[in-house]
């Protein structure tokens, strides 16, 4: 009687964990906390506020580990902030702008300005995680940094793979979104980008310059201190990684070593968009100043430091400084540069210890990246944009 009592119990246990593998794990309930957002959104409404943070809660993916993964859009963070000249944190970084997403697609994630949604499109977006970046090599922690971008941006993309694109070779790539880090990450994130492309247009938002030459940093004892946040265009610049005449900054209002400071702007490529000219052109102007600089054709690639926010917007970062513009015209201009071929993107400095308990800096930056990836995905494949014989010289 016992035996075959136990039997009968096995045989209802076995039962119960086949039923169990072949039917989803929240079984019958399943509808208590999985929903579908009404509207054209249809974006599964599982609390914004649970759960792993990723960045606007889009599916996680290692995708330095998985080499299968597909996307057309990748962001990956890269949290180093041993280049800091002031205040240091930018470390935490990718996952503090992770946190401030969280209500990125609350309703469904479409954007009014630019008519789009960029989470529900023809693009497959991911978060791929973190680059892993050593806290006590500089020269290592670049190389990791270049190299594991460079994983990234290199795989064929989920859409058009076999059509031509504007990389050398005719290939066409996925984007990638990276998130800082303080700004020297943008060097070796430039020298990926050169692999794949050769030298490009930059768009750069900041408040500071940082083409500076080493000497004003204190010198720079080593060839390792050279390179640093204030720096590394300037580094950019004599490793040929920046297309000539074309590359522009915006919002520039920073102190001077001294006026030879511009001249040597001038000799790395730049153009200078000051903060102050808003008042004077405003955003349509200063849009105008940027688009008309790099040109709609070519390859770009926008790097955006947080502090080109004023820090009543964006207190939490490396080297704040006043009279910065507001996060409403930093969205309003880059929805200006919907016609420009951006084929990456990075945003830095942000370091979340110095942010208030509302999350100001780190939701300014995820929504600074949500109109960055609306633009991406309104642009369409890379394959859209001509090939790389027709763009610029091999």
């Amino acid at each position: 009687m016992y035996s075959a009592l136990l039997t009968l119990g096995c045989v209802a246990l076995a039962s119960a964990h086949a039923g169990h593998d072949q039917k989803t794990l929240a079984g019958p309930h399943e509808s208590l906390w999985y929903n579908k957002l009404p509207g054209d959104g249809g974006t599964q409404a599982d609390s914004v506020f649970s759960g792993i943070s990723t960045f606007g809660r889009l599916p996680y993916e290692p995708c330095l580990k998985n080499r299968d993964a597909k996307y057309d859009i990748a962001f990956i963070g890269a949290p180093f902030d041993t280049g800091t000249s002031y205040r240091p944190g930018a470390r935490f970084g990718p996952s503090g702008i992770r946190q401030g997403s969280r209500r990125l697609n609350l309703y469904g994630g479409y954007n009014v300005p630019l008519k789009t949604n960029p989470f529900n499109s023809w693009a497959t977006v991911l978060d791929c995680g973190d680059i892993p970046v050593t806290s006590y090599d500089n020269s290592y922690a670049l190389r990791q940094i270049e190299e594991g971008h460079f994983e990234i941006l290199s795989r064929s993309p989920a859409t058009d793979a076999d059509k031509r694109g504007p990389a050398i070779k005719g290939r066409t790539l996925p984007r990638v979104i990276t998130l800082g880090g303080d700004h020297t990450i943008t060097l070796p994130l430039l020298r990926s980008i050169n692999r794949a492309y050769g030298p490009v247009s930059v768009i750069h938002f900041d408040s500071h310059l940082d083409t500076w030459k080493p000497k004003v940093f204190g010198g720079s004892p080593s060839e390792v201190a050279s390179i640093n946040h204030g720096t590394y265009f300037y580094h950019a610049s004599q490793q040929g990684l920046l297309a000539n005449d074309s590359n522009i900054h915006a919002g520039i209002r920073t102190t001077l070593s001294g006026p030879s400071d511009y001249d040597n702007d001038g000799y790395c490529g730049f153009e200078i968009v000051e903060a102050r000219e808003i008042d004077t052109i405003g955003t349509d102007g200063i849009i105008k100043r940027i688009v008309d600089r790099v040109g709609t054709e070519r390859p770009v690639y926008l790097s955006i430091d947080i502090d080109t926010l004023d820090p009543a917007f964006a207190p939490a970062t490396g080297t704040p400084e006043t009279g910065g513009w507001s996060t409403r015209e930093l969205r309003t201009i880059l929805r200006g540069l919907e016609k420009l071929n951006l084929i990456a993107a990075d945003i830095v400095e942000v370091a979340p210890a110095y942010d208030t308990n509302a999350e100001h800096t780190t939701m300014a930056a995820a929504d600074v990246l949500y109109e960055v990836m609306s633009i991406m995905v309104k642009k369409g494949p890379l394959s859209k944009m001509l090939s790389a014989e027709e763009n610029y010289e091999l």
